[in-house]
Formats: C-alpha cells, sequence, structure tokens
C-alpha cells in the first residue's frame, strides 16, 4: 500500500466514503461506521493517484507562496553541494561498481539531476534542502543510469538494491520537492 503524509479516518453515519486533502496536507477519508479498515486501506490505494496529484497540486501552490531563493542563497547551496556531491557519488559509484566523468552542479529550473551518455553527472543545488536519504537516492539514480540508460526495471532493481524505500524518496520529490523547484523557478 502507498504511504501518505498523514491519514485521518472519520467514521460516521454516512453510506459513501469521501477523501480530502486538508489545509495541512493531510489525508482526510470519511467513512460509513460500519466500513473496516481494510477496506479504508483498499479505497486509499486504489484512490493513490488522484491523491498524489492533490499533494502534488497542494504542495506546489504552497511554493507559490514562500519566496524565491536569492542568488546568494543559490550561490552558497552550489558551494554546500559541491562539497557534499562528489563524496556522496563516490562513495555509491564504489557500490555499485561504476565509474563516472564530470560532476556539475546547477540552479536546475526541471531536474534534480542528470547523467549524460558521456558518464558526466547533473546535480541540482537544490539537493542541499532535501533530507539526507532523498540526497543519497539522487546520486544512486544518477550512477545507476550509467548500467541502464532508461528506466526500464532492470534500471528500477538496480535503484532498489541501493535504496530500497526509492519510491517513497520518488513521492518525496513529486510533493515536497516540487515545493523548492517552484521558488527556483520564480528566482
Amino acid at each position: 500500500m502507498m504511504s501518505f503524509p498523514e491519514v485521518i479516518v472519520v467514521r460516521s453515519r454516512r453510506k459513501t466514503v469521501s477523501i480530502e486533502i486538508t489545509a495541512d496536507n493531510k489525508v482526510l477519508i470519511r467513512a460509513p461506521l460500519t466500513m473496516s479498515s481494510r477496506d479504508i486501506s483498499f479505497v486509499l490505494e486504489e484512490k493513490k493517484d488522484w491523491i498524489a496529484k492533490h499533494l502534488r497540486k497542494r504542495s506546489v501552490s504552497v511554493g507559490a507562496s514562500l519566496p524565491s531563493f536569492s542568488k546568494s542563497q543559490l550561490k552558497e547551496l552550489a558551494e554546500q553541494a559541491r562539497v557534499d556531491l562528489p563524496q556522496r557519488t563516490a562513495h555509491y559509484a564504489d557500490l555499485i561498481g561504476v565509474r563516472y566523468g564530470r560532476i556539475t552542479i546547477r540552479a536546475q529550473r526541471t531536474r534534480w539531476g542528470s547523467c549524460s551518455s558521456l558518464g558526466n553527472l547533473n546535480f541540482n543545488c537544490l539537493t542541499m534542502l532535501c533530507p539526507e536519504k532523498i540526497r543519497n537516492y539522487i546520486v544512486v539514480h544518477e550512477l545507476c543510469h550509467l548500467k541502464h540508460m532508461d528506466h526500464s526495471p532492470a534500471f528500477w532493481a538496480l535503484v532498489a538494491r541501493y535504496i530500497p524505500d526509492y519510491k517513497e524518496c520518488t513521492r518525496w520529490l513529486r510533493s515536497e520537492g516540487a515545493v523548492l523547484i517552484e521558488r527556483l523557478r520564480r528566482s
């Protein structure tokens, strides 16, 4: 089952189920008194795409109300990334058994990272605002492209070997990460 930020279940005398996203990004499910927890879980799983879509929309609109990044903030993040990401990349490259070329740090408005056919890696400086496990995922994702230049099942199996909860990381990037990207787009 997909995990959500927080799910609140309210049972009442009703015949139908409704789902809404609250102002503080919680999933509120209203269900009949007689509905089992198992059935509620089934509904959540069935509606996971709708929930994820609306969480993303809410996050982006929250990002629109936050201040954009200043040039000095972006410069500082890039400097931090130039120290952190090469060390992190070298560590995971050894584990995965791949070699890479140049590492470039940029303030990218649409991507967290990329890998060229020559093995050069690009990372977004905003990666430094992500939790450590998300930074690890971004690095591993790009390094795995050195073995699989696609998003095939073999690629995802390789990612999962080093980041077993990678799906949770991708969800974080789509919701919380979208807020950071939105702030960068306005910079």
